[in-house]
């Protein structure tokens, strides 16, 4: 897995914060996943949403990608 978080994000401190918070989104459903690699790429939204809002965000997101 890969994350792209471009600087209109934020500062250092918010890209790495919105980071951590995909890490952990993505460490949760990755069993359900197929293998493959994955780029999650973020708009500046995504620093302001709260973490179960990202997490709803990225699990529909993901929908397409898990397995059968």
């Amino acid at each position: 897995m890969a994350y792209t978080i471009g600087r209109k994000v934020g500062s250092a401190v918010v890209r790495n914060r919105v980071r951590r918070r995909i890490r952990m989104l993505m460490k949760d459903a990755a069993p359900t996943l197929r293998p493959g690699a994955y780029l999650i790429g973020v708009a500046p939204a995504a620093a302001l949403l709260p973490y179960e809002e990202l997490g709803k965000t990225l699990s529909k997101a993901l929908k397409y990608f898990e397995e059968p």
